[in-house]
């Protein structure tokens, strides 16, 4: 069943889990449960519409200006990744999350697989973000973000943390780090003794968002895809 929703493009097989709990699903008319099968050809429905098999599966790149957030609707009426999707053709969904106030690289894709790959706290596929501080780093704050940082939530460590040349605006660290808690990076900088002003995801894995502007999408072509895919296996495999 997870499977069906997955390759539906609705969600990755361990969000369906969570919507079969919650009575969402429906299988030729009666509730779902774990565990229980069901073919292509059965009346699968997610609250009440009909789940449509997607034949192809496709990634796009989005680069999320700030002031959206990443859903595809907002109980607030704030401005959401959906108005990005809605030329694509094909029902895709955001892949983790990006702050309201951050900005960069966002994926979308109806690929249940690639997104659990991309989101799994077990897999840890890095992420590179750029951000911009209320004050230039000192080496003390410089040396406690490589140290790592202890959270309520658990230590933070980033794989690199690097000063970026000086220009007109704010001071920059570029840093990677390869987990998803929820504001992991602006905390961890707060915790070691700065703020973040601006932050940018620039990087997912070996992908980056290059020059695409704010607000625009582009397709992954499938080599891109095939190179996501080599960064889950390398990040789930590090010793293959």
């Amino acid at each position: 069943m997870q499977a069906l929703l997955s390759a539906a493009g609705i969600c990755s097989r361990r969000s369906a889990e969570e919507l079969i709990r919650q009575r969402r699903v429906t299988v030729n008319g009666q509730v779902a449960v774990l565990g229980q099968n069901a073919l292509p050809q059965d009346d699968i429905r997610l609250d009440g519409r009909p789940v449509l098999a997607v034949q192809e599966k496709v990634c796009y790149l989005l680069n999320k200006p700030a002031g959206v957030v990443t859903t595809l609707s907002d109980p607030q009426g704030r401005p959401s990744v959906a108005q990005f999707t809605g030329t694509l053709g094909q029902r895709v969904y955001p892949v983790g999350r990006l702050d309201l106030d951050s900005e960069g690289m966002l994926l979308l894709t109806n690929d249940g697989d690639l997104a659990n790959g991309l989101m799994h706290p077990r897999y840890h596929v890095p992420k590179t973000y750029v951000v911009s501080l209320d004050a230039p780093p000192d080496p003390l704050l410089l040396g406690r973000l490589r140290q790592g940082v202890a959270l309520e939530d658990g230590p933070v460590r980033f794989l690199s943390v690097e000063p970026l040349p000086a220009k007109a605006g704010p001071p920059r660290l570029r840093l990677v780090i390869a987990e998803g808690r929820k504001r992991v990076v602006r905390r961890a900088v707060a915790a070691a003794g700065s703020r973040v002003v601006r932050l940018v995801r620039v990087a997912i894995g070996p992908l980056s968002v290059g020059d695409l502007p704010p607000g625009k999408v582009r397709r992954l072509s499938g080599a891109e895809i095939a190179e996501l895919h080599a960064a889950i296996a390398r990040a789930q495999y590090p010793d293959s």
